[in-house]
């Protein structure tokens, strides 16, 4: 299994835990927390913004001032509502559900300053836009990305039908042919879940290429170079983005660069299609 596919752990209550030293990264750290009744996850870092995202079940949260309860049925039926906190803020996570349930969460940090404060982003601050087309047709949520305001982190939740691609045309932003530097993860979640997915991660000017074959709660970690990702036809892909690099504030509009050799597709994504049967016998 290649280091950039990490699968959870079932026997921990943290999942899956990503660090700089982990990933030979700088900028971001992740996690997967699930909770049981009862249990507390908590944290405070003195100069890291951090983001929560809700994945399944009920939690009580209290960011410095504020408390509140983030709950989740499911990531394929509704979502999130993100608590935000800024760099020397307590934060405490308690399963706070009433039929025994756990509460299952990602939790993400990136360096920071403290421009922002402790907050609730409500799903109705959230963009929403469809992209693509034909085979590459999906649903893009900025849970925490512009117009939401954070220092470096950027956060997207994405559908993609079954047997369809999300990131293409290719995309990359590892400083390659000028491209923002950012370093990005890619949580899975399949409907249903016995699916899987592939996600390719490769350079074309050094000798780089992985084909990262992720099932439902597995991790893809984008390190540098292009990548795309393919839902196979039996299951829908949801994914959970969280990037930080370089782009601060404001910068963190800026978009990646696209792999020249295939952005033809924007301009019309039937074209070259195929009607079947392609051949017949004479």
């Amino acid at each position: 299994m290649s280091d950039h596919l990490i699968k959870p752990d079932p026997s921990s209550k943290i999942r899956m835990a990503i660090t700089p030293e982990s990933a030979g990264w700088t900028y971001l750290s992740y996690a997967i927390v699930k909770l049981g009744p009862g249990e507390t996850h908590e944290q405070l870092l003195a100069d890291q913004e951090t983001a929560i995202v809700p994945l399944e079940g009920e939690g009580a949260v209290t960011i410095g001032e504020i408390e509140t309860t983030l709950s989740r049925t499911s990531v394929f039926d509704e979502m999130p509502r993100v608590a935000y906190a800024p760099p020397g803020t307590a934060i405490s996570v308690t399963c706070s559900s009433h039929d025994g349930s756990s509460f299952e969460f990602a939790i993400g940090s990136a360096p920071a300053e403290g421009r922002y404060p402790a907050r609730i982003i409500e799903p109705t601050e959230m963009a929403s836009e469809l992209r693509g087309g034909g085979a590459a047709y999906r649903q893009v949520n900025n849970v925490l990305a512009p117009p939401i305001d954070a220092e470096r982190l950027i956060l997207y939740e994405v559908y993609v039908p079954r047997g369809s691609w999300s990131g293409w045309p290719p995309h990359c932003h590892d400083g390659y042919d000028g491209s923002p530097y950012l370093e990005e993860t890619y949580y899975f979640r399949l409907d249903p879940a016995d699916g899987f997915c592939i996600h390719r991660n490769w350079r074309i000017d050094e000798a780089f290429d992985e084909a990262l074959v992720a099932g439902d709660r597995d991790c893809a970690l984008v390190t540098k170079g292009y990548h795309s990702t393919a839902a196979a036809p039996g299951s829908h892909m949801f994914f959970l983005n969280f990037l930080a690099g370089e782009l601060v504030d404001g910068e963190r509009v800026t978009p990646p660069c696209f792999h020249d050799a295939y952005t033809w597709i924007e301009q019309d994504w039937d074209r070259f299609g195929w009607d079947l049967p392609r051949v017949r016998a004479r």
